[in-house]
């Protein structure tokens, strides 16, 4: 039979001289392993007469068993070894000051400015902006507001005192930028875009203040008939609520700036006592909409016997409170830390139908 006090020799000293686990492993495999050499010497035990297995099995089981604790305290040494190393190489200053957390949250209204030109830019609208203080001529007359409306008057928009060459306002919508759009195109180029923005009227109650946000959307192109405008408005609405049963409803309407005109009702549900975008069970106006009449795109420098267009309108904090649950839009413009913590969206949210409400 194999000397084991030599084979334990020389197995204890290879473990000992082993310099990785990966060494260790290598002799742990070569004895103790299917093939190795210790487990033949076990599995010779089965040949043995009961007198022989009672002199050499117990020599054998030592031999397995001084192996294994040699194995095991190796590796702990080796393990250390690296951990003592790995901790003198990344050392810690704890003197350090601590990484900065992140502080405030981003106000829904921002977020849903983001959502929608997105959507839009997936539909191929560009985002253009104009200025908050208008002229006279921009905010109502190249919109064909005639001079009797009743917007026109000082109990509905924010007129500026002072010396001025043309009457300025704080723009009552965004849709001077529309005529401001068209200008900067030329008269010859289509035009698709949304325009996101403040806007000023004299109201304040549970569901107006008189700074709101405002979101313009304009086609001029040729060719362009109310399906289109259907089907824009449709495809948006789906976007931005998530849902694919948004189901909407055209009234005939009037605005100055639009023939025809619509009024676009979206339909909703009422669930657990809540309302819920989606469905036709009940109606809610959201936007208004129409087809740009023909003096308005005159007024942008545009032929309204070659280019036709539509046009729509909403406001953003509406479309926040309906997507994320807020009731009072006073509240918007509080600066309440404490309602923009629970409604406030994060840097890196990805928003959802129930992101931003305490989420």
């Amino acid at each position: 039979m194999t000397d084991l006090e030599q084979m334990r020799t020389d197995l204890i000293g290879q473990i000992e001289a082993a310099t990785s686990p990966d060494a260790v492993e290598a002799i742990r495999v070569a004895a103790l392993g299917k093939s190795g050499g210790v487990t033949a010497l076990l599995k010779t035990l089965g040949g043995m007469s009961p007198e022989q297995r009672q002199s050499e099995g117990p020599r054998i089981h030592a031999l397995r068993e001084a192996v294994t604790e040699a194995l095991t305290t190796r590796k702990a040494a080796l393990d250390r070894a690296a951990l003592d190393a790995r901790l003198a190489a990344e050392t810690l200053d704890m003197t350090l000051p601590a990484e900065p957390l992140p502080l405030g949250t981003i106000h829904p209204v921002s977020q849903v400015m983001d959502e929608l030109a997105e959507i839009f830019a997936d539909l191929g609208f560009a985002v253009a902006t104009g200025p908050e203080i208008e002229t006279d001529w921009y905010n109502f007359t190249a919109l064909n507001i005639p001079e009797t409306h009743p917007a026109r008057a000082m109990h509905d928009t924010f007129y500026l005192a002072g010396e001025h060459e043309k009457p300025m306002v704080l723009r009552t919508h965004t849709s001077p930028v529309q005529i401001r759009a068209m200008q900067a195109a030329g008269g010859d180029k289509p035009v698709y875009i949304i325009a996101p923005g403040r806007t000023y009227r004299s109201d304040s109650d549970a569901t107006h203040t008189p700074m709101f946000h405002q979101v313009e959307g304009l086609v001029i192109d040729k060719g362009i008939t109310l399906g289109h405008l259907k089907w824009t408005l449709e495809t948006f609405l789906k976007a931005y609520f998530e849902r694919d049963d948004i189901v909407l409803r055209l009234r005939p309407s009037y605005f100055p700036f639009t023939e025809p005109s619509a009024e676009v009702d979206v339909g909703y549900t009422i669930q657990n006592g809540k309302r819920v975008i989606g469905g036709s069970d009940h109606w809610m106006e959201v936007l208004g909409s129409g087809m740009v009449h023909r003096k308005v795109i005159e007024a942008g420098g545009y032929d309204p016997d070659v280019w036709q267009g539509f046009a729509f309108g909403c406001g953003i904090d509406r479309l926040a409170m309906l997507k994320y649950g807020m009731d009072d839009l006073r509240a918007f413009f509080d600066g309440d830390i404490r309602w923009l913590r629970h409604y406030g969206f994060g840097v890196l949210d990805v928003p959802t139908l129930s992101g931003g409400v305490g989420a």
